[in-house]
């Protein structure tokens, strides 16, 4: 019987719904390749028994899992993966390696979000993290293939939004686990002229020139589609590519004309919505100040994360 919140795709590849702050927000990938599993991106500690059901549900016992591999270590896409690995025996970690001393021992993770969020949003929202341990972590490389059951799975840098983040190209369907690297794209946006994308600059280490160095390098493969983790598998790659870079060069302006603003959080986050609201526009959605609010809590990320980064760029 299928899972409501499971969407198979061609390939082997399943697309599995968190739950995370709301419907079709982020997503879990189960990669499955001749009775053999991976895991890209987990969710939090409470997407865990998501992602089991949809072992359950494809008939898969947790030793078929061979690999749990974040993109990089926010708890988005890694807060639930030590509460997973202890249901899955066979499997390791494959990790950034910026990242793998924070799934080792979390509690400079955990104490960073809970600076960001309070400790009422961390109890809700993410749950206690779990460590994993050393001996069952493996750090990626740029470079680095693995094989799942003999599927190869690719691996390169992607700074830019984050220094700990990787992505994965599977070689089976053409396509890259791009976690936030390609952006977001929600489905509620998509319209007659496809899918629309937003970048996110989320603190603590947005850099918009290396973020533009990271989607050149997955355009260089030609990918047929990629699956993002907020949300789904999109295609139309070239032209979301061409948004994402416009897009960028629209923040960098934007920060650089507001670096000595007045209240210059507020000013961003002004900003930022002014350029989201013509995009949409553009984009021919139809209930634009609904989708605005719909992105409230990315704008403001952006906003934190672009404020970061310009006064990092002034030191």
């Amino acid at each position: 019987m299928a899972l409501p919140f499971v969407q198979a795709l061609p390939h082997g590849i399943h697309v599995i719904d968190t739950g995370f702050q709301r419907p079709l927000f982020d997503a879990s990938y189960l990669i499955v390749e001749n009775g053999r599993a991976a895991f890209v991106d987990t969710g939090t500690n409470f997407a865990v028994p998501r992602l089991l059901a949809a072992l359950d549900d494809l008939g898969l016992a947790r030793d078929a899992v061979d690999y749990v591999i974040p993109t990089h270590v926010h708890l988005d896409h890694a807060g639930g993966a030590g509460l997973l690995m202890q249901s899955l025996p066979r499997a390791t970690l494959l990790v950034h390696p910026r990242g793998a001393r924070h799934m080792i021992d979390p509690t400079a993770l955990y104490q960073g979000a809970l600076a960001v969020y309070g400790q009422a949003e961390m109890d809700r929202e993410y749950g206690s993290l779990v460590p994993v341990p050393a001996e069952r972590v493996q750090s990626s490389s740029d470079g680095l293939t693995v094989h799942l059951a003999g599927r190869p799975l690719h691996f390169i840098d992607t700074p830019g939004h984050a220094r700990h983040h990787h992505c994965l190209w599977d070689e089976r369907s053409a396509g890259w686990f791009t976690g936030d690297t390609f952006g977001l794209s929600y489905r509620e946006f998509d319209t007659a002229a496809g899918p629309w994308v937003l970048p996110t600059s989320t603190p603590v280490q947005f850099e918009p020139g290396p973020l533009r160095e990271s989607i050149q390098r997955l355009l260089a493969r030609q990918p047929r589609c990629m699956y993002l983790t907020h949300y789904g598998q999109v295609g139309d790659v070239t032209r979301l590519a061409q948004l994402l870079f416009a897009q960028i060069d629209d923040m960098v302006a934007l920060g650089e004309r507001l670096r000595d603003a007045p209240q210059r959080h507020d000013a961003l986050k002004a900003g930022l919505a002014a350029l989201v609201r013509s995009q949409l526009q553009r984009h021919g959605v139809i209930e634009v100040e609904a989708g605005l609010a719909g992105l409230a809590l990315d704008i403001e990320l952006n906003a934190q994360g672009l404020a970061v980064w310009l006064d990092r760029d002034q030191r």
